[in-house]
């Protein structure tokens, strides 16, 4: 039985459509291949950094698929004793 009605996109198309709009390149569909997505909510001004998490979700107006991810806000910077694979035995 498959989800009748719900038209996300499989796996691998979401995670390149998610890649595509993290790094602000045209978003094509990959499942019709025309460039009706838009993204919920829009871009801010600037950088599009948020202050803090939010939902993403990309639709395509062409077939109806979606894909959603978060968001996240800009990290704290990191130092050496955060990274456990650079401890120095």
């Amino acid at each position: 039985m498959g989800r009748r009605g719900i038209k996300e996109y499989r796996a691998p198309e979401a995670l390149a459509l998610i890649a595509a709009d993290r790094e602000h390149v045209p978003l094509v569909c990959p499942s019709c291949s025309t460039r009706s997505i838009v993204r919920s909510p829009r871009r801010r001004g600037g950088q599009g950094l948020s202050a803090a998490s939010e939902r993403i979700t990309l639709t395509c107006h062409g077939c109806g698929r979606h894909a959603s991810y978060i968001e996240r806000g800009q990290e704290p910077p990191r130092d050496q004793t955060m990274d456990p694979r650079e401890a120095h035995v």
